[in-house]
């Protein structure tokens, strides 16, 4: 499967706006100091643990990890580039757990292997945080071809849900609401890039015809509502 390299790069995702409301967000999930030790499995670029680490300045880095290596991660963490199922294989412990828009790409078998590992990681109290977008009535601006990808795939986000609610069993759901307002020019730009994994197997003409449909169908602002749905669990 094609890997997703711009989900973080250049968006909403990456503003300081957004990653300075997520923070605030975690703030009431979980307790932070300098002896927090925390692993970020999908980190992209490292956005959100970078600046984590710059405002508590951790004893033990952040570690990020990712199978893709992309272009400006951050130089205040540590990355590998490595598989989530054999980095947790090492049997280190954290105090954080995060797994933000990553379970997706796992199969069934795989995101029971994932919890699994990622319970046993953590210390006493520890937590694992699972961000996915939201499921129900999704505000993400599509096309046609892309709404029905999106559909798709959200409907098999139901079915690892329902996963992870098995596995981790004790666990609490909230939202993370982000308002977006963003140029039509700069979210075309972010089709074209196939910022979202619903736009990655879409041919070249699909994505053309769709932003097409794009530019047809919004004004020069577009404006919504992101919606993450967060997975809290507790050892």
């Amino acid at each position: 499967m094609k890997r997703l390299k711009n989900w973080d790069n250049k968006t909403w995702l990456s503003s300081k706006s957004y990653i300075s409301q997520f923070h605030k967000f975690l703030k009431t999930k979980v307790n932070l100091n300098k002896n927090s030790k925390i692993l970020d499995i999908g980190c992209g670029r490292a956005n959100i643990i970078s600046v984590l680490q710059k405002k508590y300045k951790f004893k033990n880095k952040s570690i990020g990890i990712d199978v893709v290596a992309n272009k400006d991660i951050k130089k205040n963490i540590i990355f590998k580039k490595i598989d989530a199922l054999k980095y947790l294989k090492k049997q280190k412990k954290y105090d954080l757990i995060l797994i933000k828009q990553t379970v997706h790409f796992f199969s069934k078998t795989n995101l029971n292997r994932l919890l699994n590992l990622a319970q046993n990681s953590l210390n006493p109290k520890g937590k694992i945080l699972i961000f996915s977008l939201k499921t129900k009535n999704n505000k993400i601006p599509c096309f046609k071809k892309m709404r029905k990808n999106l559909e798709k795939s959200l409907k098999r986000d139901e079915a690892l849900f329902k996963i992870i609610k098995k596995n981790l069993k004790a666990i609490s759901y909230t939202n993370f609401n982000f308002r977006v307002n963003i140029s039509k020019q700069k979210y075309v730009r972010m089709l074209r890039e196939r910022y979202i994994s619903c736009l990655l197997n879409m041919s070249d003409k699909d994505i053309k015809l769709g932003i097409s449909e794009i530019k047809l169908k919004y004004k020069n602002q577009i404006k919504f509502t992101d919606t993450l749905k967060c997975i809290s669990y507790r050892k």
